[in-house]
This record gives C-alpha cells, sequence and structure tokens, in this order.
C-alpha cells in the first residue's frame, strides 16, 4: 500500500472541498472517498488504487433512508445494505432490490458495504486486481488481457476491443431496473443523473466507468413511487449459493393486468459491462400475454446483440434462461 494523506470530512462541503484542494494543489492527484471501505481497501493494498489523499466520510448526514413528497424513497449514500434490504418499505414495495442485496456478498460485508459504494464497485476482472498483467482500465494502453485470456467470468454486452470487464454489483441491477436517480454533489453544487446515464460503457476509453468529476461525491439514490399493481424479483445465477458474483443475474419489475403485460422494466447483471438495463426485452413484453412464449421471445430479444469470447459463451443462454424463469417468478406473485 502506498502513503496517503487522510482527512475525516464533517460535511458535505467539506468533502468536497478537501477533494477540491487536492486536485489543484497536486496537479489532478487523485482522491478517494471511503465509506465502508469494502472495495477500495483493498484496491489500496494491491496497489491498483494509489489514491494521494484518502476523504473518510462515514460522518455525514448521509445514513438515512427518507420517504420522498411523491411518495419514493430517499436513500442516503451511507445506509449500509444490510439496512436498505431489511428495510421495512424497500420489503414491501421494491422487493427486487432487498432480493440483490441479499444475494450479495456475506453478512459481515454487507453491514459494512454502503449505497454509494456500491454504486461505485470496481470489476473483479483479476487482470485489473493484478499489477502485473496488461489492463486498460487500470493503465490505459497496456492492453486488455482477458479478451486472449482468463474471461470465463467477463462481459457479452457492450464490450470493446480495449476491455470486457463486467461491472460486478447486484444492487446496481436492481436499481436499474426500478429506474434510479442519482444525486451528486461537487465544487460547481448538485446534479441528479438517470441510473442508466450513469454508468459509461469501456468504448476506448474504459479507465472512465461513470459519469463522475473529479472531487464529485454521491450523497443518495432516488427511487421513484412503486407502480400500482406490480411485481419484482431478483434471480442470481452463479457457481455456488453464496458469497459469488454472478455469472448471469435479472431484475424485473412486472405489472401483469388481465393476463396482459402493462409494465416491464428489465435489467441484467454479470454480462454487462455495466448493469445492462433492455429496452429490447421490455418492448418485447408490452401488451403481450404474461405467458413463457411471450417471455423467451424477450429473454432473446435482451440477448439478440450478444457478444461471446472463447471462454464465456455459455452466459448466454444462461442469461436467457435466467431472464425467462425471473418474469415467470414476478407474474406468478
Amino acid at each position: 500500500m502506498q502513503p496517503f494523506h487522510y482527512i475525516r470530512a464533517a460535511s458535505v462541503e467539506q468533502a468536497v472541498a478537501a477533494a477540491a484542494q487536492t486536485q489543484t494543489a497536486q496537479q489532478g492527484a487523485q482522491i478517494r472517498y471511503v465509506a465502508g471501505g469494502t472495495t477500495l481497501l483493498d484496491l489500496m493494498k494491491l496497489d491498483v488504487e494509489t489514491p494521494a489523499r484518502v476523504i473518510d466520510i462515514n460522518h455525514l448526514p448521509l445514513g438515512e433512508v427518507e420517504e420522498t413528497a411523491d411518495g419514493g424513497l430517499k436513500i442516503g449514500a451511507l445506509v449500509r445494505n444490510s439496512d436498505l434490504a431489511n428495510h421495512p418499505k424497500v420489503k414491501a414495495h421494491y422487493t427486487v432490490l432487498s432480493e440483490a442485496l441479499l444475494s450479495g456478498a456475506s453478512g459481515q460485508l454487507r453491514n459494512m458495504a454502503t449505497t454509494g459504494g456500491n454504486l461505485l464497485q470496481r470489476t473483479r476482472c483479476m487482470y485489473f486486481r493484478d499489477t502485473a498483467m496488461p489492463c486498460n482500465k487500470r493503465e490505459p494502453g497496456s492492453g486488455c488481457g482477458a479478451i486472449g485470456g482468463a474471461n470465463r467470468m467477463m462481459a457479452v454486452l457492450g464490450t470493446s476491443e480495449h476491455c470486457i470487464a463486467t461491472n460486478p454489483s447486484d444492487m446496481n441491477v436492481a436499481m436499474t431496473a426500478l429506474e434510479a436517480k442519482i444525486v451528486i454533489h461537487g465544487p460547481h453544487g448538485e446534479r441528479q443523473v438517470p441510473i442508466e446515464d450513469f454508468f459509461l460503457e469501456p468504448g476506448d476509453t474504459p479507465q472512465r466507468e461513470n459519469v463522475l468529476k473529479p472531487g464529485e461525491l454521491i450523497t443518495h439514490a432516488i427511487l421513484p413511487p412503486p407502480t400500482r399493481g406490480v411485481r419484482s424479483h431478483y434471480l442470481k445465477l452463479r457457481d455456488r449459493a453464496s458469497y459469488e458474483f454472478a455469472l448471469a443475474s435479472a431484475a424485473v419489475v412486472l405489472g401483469v393486468d388481465n393476463g396482459t403485460v402493462r409494465h416491464a422494466r428489465v435489467a441484467l447483471g454479470g454480462v454487462g459491462t455495466r448493469p445492462w438495463r433492455s429496452h429490447e426485452a421490455e418492448k418485447a413484453l408490452l401488451g403481450q400475454p404474461a405467458d413463457a412464449d411471450h417471455f423467451h421471445a424477450a429473454a432473446e430479444a435482451a440477448l439478440a446483440g450478444a457478444k461471446p469470447y472463447s471462454q464465456n459463451g455459455f452466459k448466454i443462454e444462461l442469461a436467457r434462461r435466467g431472464l425467462t424463469k425471473a418474469l415467470s417468478t414476478a407474474a406468478a406473485a
């Protein structure tokens, strides 16, 4: 681990100001905010992350889940995954989010991991985490070792010739299906970004994973009011039953009226370079009978653009079957 300067922030404004000061004083030196530290500290130990300054935000007033004026939820960036998963309103009205959170990591990690940190969770690609290996995400221009190497866990959607790493978060997939908005505070004030626009595909700049600008801080995630009569479900397919990342996952929000699909939101995990919203699957579902044939057709549409690599072609069929099952489960509920 490289030496770094530590500061404990007492307010959002102080945290952002400290970040801006570091950027100015040290000509773009890296800063990182730390909350639970379940990803950042691991990467610092591996020298994958080498920030000049670490700003502790654990004392900021961002640890509450509040109902919004329109009936949605405002989730503070410091809300721990366990608390969010077991929040009564989340369990009752945003079931897909509770299920996704409880399928991730372990109980101990969920007690530490935060909403903001989960949004920024880095890939588990072995080439990214090993500084002796080539990785364009870690060191632009060095190459992507996974393309011609060990790529069983890698993405089949949203890839480029520069990177095929997956986004590892379960929560992000559910948040995408729920059409969350991300509230960001920076030197120039506050802004909100739809979660679908928050994450970036690698393209030719795989080192940029999201739209955050230097020094900006996530303060909240906002969920819209639950749609009347919908049911949701998260299905995670993995090598073992717990403490494992997804090979493929599906988050679905489905509304069925008299046997016909009236509302559909679909997101996939484990197969995309970002949490993968499938408008194609949603279009295939809307106005159609809620039956196995149409669920299968939606799954075919969702994976139509998938590009397999040498070891991960099985993910395409796995994701199709997983999405079909998730839709069937939500419809049956």
